[in-house]
């Protein structure tokens, strides 16, 4: 996979040579097509101190205002143990520095050679590799920070036309982005993440850092934040210290200001518990699981299909609609009361509530029981409705599988998406049963009303209420609370026959199409680059047979250049 990083980074030199850095045009260009991880920030968000804390070096210029007015498409190269470190510029192919303090005023002189002094904002990129034994195979674009306010000099424009840049970059379906926030304002008025959040409202290429965590008040901390819980995104929130003014001033190196970053988290109680997944060398680890672009797209791909299903661009969906139209109401249909509602189990139930003295106006309590458990019986249906929607859901999983191209190739990820997919699912099955079951429960546990308030009236138009405590353990009066019972029950049916897909759709169904592969997005930015490539290895049967078409694609040229040896 560090082959395909390298392969492209050359491209993207390659099209910032020839002019091509991804502005608006008529039509798609190469650079848009690559991937790419923009590093997007409000200005003092502490951006400039996270890049050159990945790369371990102090390069890039600082100040007031509007530092950044030129997109830096940053390449990081690992070089072999104790090489020494240096940097290339593009516009400069045959000058190395080693004095990364030049680094930083090249950076300057460039940018105010394509803007001027004005302060202008500019699109066209300022290319710059780093190779360093210290550093992982990562290439960043640094953008503009995004700003409130023009400053003396700027054009009152500057304000939308760095959005407007941003975004451009961001917006890219293969652009993953870095959103850094000071964890010392309050999230919700955070450039980075209200700009990531129009491009990307899922979360699903976004990497949320978090930095001046320790510059926070006292008796605060960032603990929601960083566990996803205020903000959640599909990959975990990374928290970061930055360097101080006093530090920078002081030049302190940064090997120790990484051991202060990692002494910070481990040592600190509100931290401990996740301080394995924090700072900016754990970020530049994740940054650089290159693998995450490809396996990303072919999981899209994927959940696409799925949501296809279901949406009746592809056929299946409709199952679902014949489980709720026909299924749940046969189901309810073949409910049999008559043991419960049987001449003598009427009486029994009636006369056991009764207890030692027999009711005098009503037999309530006998009503009560006898209704619960009739109601009772519903559970089975609402079950099986959710049980045969969740398989209606694995086999349109499956189908998709099945019909994702890009998953033929890797039989390895195609079996960890199944598999979290079918998990996925089956604890949306779980849920959706609770749910379901719930409702029954409900409706066992408060009767309604106004149906029993109604059954007076009908008595004066024909019945006899008035019948004398030693009658009304007669059969006509039995009987007649058995239809009461059973009318009432039916009532019941008729309105869970309409809730029970209402709530299947909202539990299941519906976070199925949502959120199916959630939580393997969440592990997936857990793996190590070892365990990213095992997913992408590739089938032996189709490696086989692209060896066998190479040897005979080099047996055909053979062929042709005799051809054209004797050729007249």
């Amino acid at each position: 996979m560090d082959n395909l990083i390298t392969l492209v980074n050359k491209i993207q030199r390659a099209c910032t040579a020839l002019g091509d850095h991804g502005e608006e045009n008529a039509l798609p260009t190469l650079w848009d097509a690559l991937p790419s991880i923009a590093v997007v920030g409000g200005q003092s968000s502490g951006k400039s101190s996270v890049l050159e804390s990945i790369v371990g070096r102090d390069f890039l210029p600082r100040g007031s205002g509007i530092v950044t007015r030129r997109p830096l498409v940053l390449q990081l190269h690992k070089t072999d143990e104790g090489s020494r470190d240096y940097a290339e510029f593009l516009h400069q192919p045959r000058k190395k520095y080693t004095d990364f303090a030049l680094v930083r005023k090249e950076i300057a002189d460039e940018t105010d050679r394509i803007t001027g002094r004005s302060k202008q904002v500019s699109s066209v990129p300022i290319h710059l590799s780093i190779y360093s034994p210290n550093v992982v195979n990562l290439t960043l674009i640094d953008l503009p920070g995004l700003t409130k306010v023009a400053i003396e000099g700027q054009p009152e424009s500057v304000v939308a036309d760095i959005e407007n840049m941003v975004r451009s970059f961001i917006e890219k379906p293969n652009s993953l982005i870095l959103a850094i926030s000071p964890a010392n304002q309050d999230l919700a008025t955070s450039d980075a993440i209200k700009i990531s959040r129009e491009v990307d409202p899922k979360g699903e290429r976004t990497f949320g850092v978090l930095t001046k965590v320790d510059l926070m008040d006292k008796g605060t901390n960032a603990v929601d934040i960083l566990e996803g819980k205020a903000y959640r995104l599909q990959f975990p929130w990374v928290g970061v210290v930055n360097r101080s003014q006093a530090d920078i001033n002081k030049s302190v190196d940064m090997v120790v200001a990484r051991r202060r970053e990692r002494e910070y988290f481990s040592s600190n109680p509100d931290y401990k518990h996740i301080a394995h997944r924090m700072g900016s060398e754990h970020l530049a680890k994740m940054l650089s699981k290159g693998q995450l672009y490809a396996i990303l797209e072919i999981c899209r791909a994927f959940d696409q299909i799925f949501k296809e299903h279901l949406d009746g661009v592809r056929p299946g969906g409709d199952r679902i609609y014949n489980v709720f139209d026909n299924q749940l109401p046969a189901a309810l249909k073949r409910l049999s009361f008559e043991k419960n509602l049987s001449m003598e189990n009427v009486r029994k139930r009636i006369t056991e509530a009764d207890g030692y003295q027999p009711h005098l106006i009503a037999p309530e309590q006998g009503y009560r029981h006898l209704i619960e458990t009739s109601l009772s019986t519903i559970k089975g249906p609402a079950e099986a409705t959710v049980d045969a929607i969740h398989y209606v859901l694995k086999d349109l999983a499956h189908k998709s599988l099945t019909e994702t191209a890009e998953l033929k190739q890797y039989p390895s990820l195609r079996i960890e998406v199944g598999n979290a997919a079918v998990d996925a699912l089956e604890k949306l099955r779980d849920e959706s049963r609770k749910s379901a079951v719930k409702l029954v429960e409900m409706e066992c546990s408060y009767l309604t009303v106004d149906f029993f308030r109604k059954l007076p009236q009908d008595l004066e138009k024909g019945g006899n209420p008035s019948q004398s405590v030693f009658d009304r353990y007669n059969e006509s009066y039995l009987h007649r609370i058995g239809n009461n019972v059973l009318a009432y029950v039916n009532m019941v049916c008729g309105y869970l026959r309409n809730a029970i897909p209402k709530s299947v759709v909202h539990c299941q169904v519906r976070e199925a199409k949502r959120s199916l592969l959630d939580h393997f997005f969440t592990e997936l930015g857990k793996k190590e680059g070892k365990q990213l490539s095992t997913l992408l290895d590739e089938d032996p049967a189709v490696m086989e047979r692209r060896a066998g078409l190479g040897k005979r694609l080099e047996l055909y040229k053979s062929a042709q250049a005799e051809i054209d040896g004797v050729a007249f």
